[in-house]
């Protein structure tokens, strides 16, 4: 991360357990944006100095509408961003459950209701 520090544009934090956001704003360019997506339990320490010495931007949002969604999903293809995810069927929701309690969960979990019905 040492490498990268003032070097992006912007950052979309889904992060909604506690964690620093100091290092997200280093990262930022001048006028750069850091926009929370997800919601941790307590407020986030947020420092307002680098912010102000860089015209740095911080914003929400708990959810775009069908437009923005389109937009992102538009330019994530554009770019070729994809997610990192681990593709899980329905009988297995309580052992991801299970993993995601002890943090052992490295990507997010998509449950694949498509494949599980056909196999029933």
């Amino acid at each position: 991360m040492q490498a990268a520090m003032g070097t992006v544009d912007g950052i979309l934090d889904t992060v909604s357990a506690d964690h620093p956001v100091d290092p997200l704003i280093g990262l930022l360019k001048s006028h750069g944006k850091l926009i929370f997506l997800g919601a941790p339990e307590k407020p986030v320490d947020l420092p307002v100095f680098p912010l102000l010495m860089g015209s740095k931007l911080v914003a929400g949002s708990g959810i775009g509408g069908m437009k923005e969604t389109q937009e992102m999903l538009d330019f994530a293809a554009k770019h070729n961003i994809t997610a990192d995810v681990e593709v899980i069927p329905m009988n297995y929701v309580n052992t991801a459950l299970e993993r995601l309690s002890k943090a052992e969960v490295k990507y997010r979990f998509v449950i694949d209701v498509a494949k599980t019905l056909k196999a029933e």
